[in-house]
């Protein structure tokens, strides 16, 4: 009969071999793209392929500045994604407080909006959207793409706030409100600091959705300097020829924003994410 020690063994060693598989599946194609960044015009083309190029170049990192506005893209996308996350961390925040905190008519409605929101593909309100915008004479502005953003992120940056400010004991408010606290100096000064991680979860989700959204910046731009980063990468897939090694140049540089932001603000995202799991 197996003893408790070795199954434990032999569970700990097929955890640990299907961990390894995914992280393998999930490495390979980002050594992939750096191999691909980092070989010259003819070697991406060799057959059979090679991992290691027999010359290491960079002049695909280098392309990418000299000979495409990718500056102007980065700029484009830093501007309108970090405005975006900004409004929507004030309105979610907002949003989650009053749910977590108050009941009123239509609460129960409200909150399943919010999350009927989320079920449309994204296809779907392509069409309303451009519409909306062009009506508006947003088309091609910073203030179109922003608009556009928060709409997504609005509705499931509320109920994530709202998790957080749920798990927040309402004694603090009502503590607080008895020493003659208004209601929004309950929140800004009481409330709002004790969510930091929660508020740092939303930021980095509304950000890595902003940064990484391409269909409505391809539809809602026009001119080359308004365009973002995903739009900017996908225009390196030309008629005739596709600039591999340019575009996995691109795409590499394209995720430092957000493995910086994994980087940093990783404990708040796992902390966040899970408040308001369990209740006490």
């Amino acid at each position: 009969m197996m003893t408790t020690k070795r199954r434990k063994t032999l569970q700990y060693t097929a955890a640990y071999s299907i961990l390894g598989i995914v992280s393998l599946m999930v490495i390979i194609p980002v050594l992939w793209m750096l191999s691909t960044a980092v070989k010259n015009d003819q070697e991406i083309f060799t057959v059979p392929p090679k991992w290691i190029p027999d010359q290491l170049t960079f002049e695909a990192f280098s392309r990418i500045w000299t000979d495409y506005p990718f500056a102007q893209y980065f700029f484009n996308s830093f501007i309108v994604v970090t405005t975006a996350t900004f409004i929507s961390l004030i309105f979610s925040c907002l949003a989650g407080y009053g749910a977590s905190r108050f009941n009123f008519r239509g609460k129960g409605a409200f909150l399943t909006f919010l999350l009927v929101t989320q079920m449309f593909p994204s296809i779907m309100l392509l069409i309303p959207f451009y519409k909306i915008i062009q009506s508006l004479g947003l088309v091609n502005t910073y203030l179109g793409l922003i608009l556009t953003y928060i709409s997504f992120t609005i509705p499931f940056c509320s109920w994530m706030m709202m998790g957080y400010f749920q798990g927040i004991p309402k004694e603090l408010d009502e503590a607080a409100a008895i020493d003659g606290c208004s209601r929004f100096r309950i929140f800004w000064q009481i409330i709002f600091p004790l969510s930091v991680p929660g508020v740092a979860a939303t930021a980095i989700y509304s950000f890595i959705v902003g940064w990484n959204e391409y269909m409505f910046a391809l539809v809602l731009t026009q001119s080359e300097t308004m365009k973002t980063v995903p739009v900017g990468i996908g225009q390196l897939i030309g008629q005739y020829k596709i600039m591999w090694n340019d575009m996995m140049a691109a795409s590499l540089v394209a995720t430092i924003p957000l493995l910086l932001f994994f980087m940093f603000f990783q404990k708040y995202l796992i902390s966040g994410l899970t408040a308001g799991s369990v209740k006490s």
